[in-house]
């Protein structure tokens, strides 16, 4: 199966999880997944709290290639799986 494949049954996945994941693990996965379908993250935080945190997660993993944000997205995703 193709990354992009397995990429997008696991961003359907992660909705199904049993159990939520903490909000470091939510933010991650956040980031993760802008990455891999935006790129790098550009400009300042805006908003409120949630959005700043969103925002600095996103910003931590500026470089990751696409390819690796969406495989490291698929592992978390399986290793939330169980």
């Amino acid at each position: 199966m193709s990354l992009k494949r397995r990429f997008e049954r696991a961003t359907k996945k992660v909705w199904r999880l049993n159990i939520k994941p903490d909000n470091n693990t939510l933010l991650r996965l956040y980031a993760l997944y802008k990455q891999a379908t935006d790129g790098d993250c550009e400009g300042r935080a805006r908003g409120g709290i949630k959005d700043r945190a969103k925002h600095k997660a996103w910003f931590k993993v500026n470089g990751i290639s696409e390819v690796d944000a969406m495989e490291q997205y698929c592992r978390l995703v399986k290793s939330l799986m169980g």
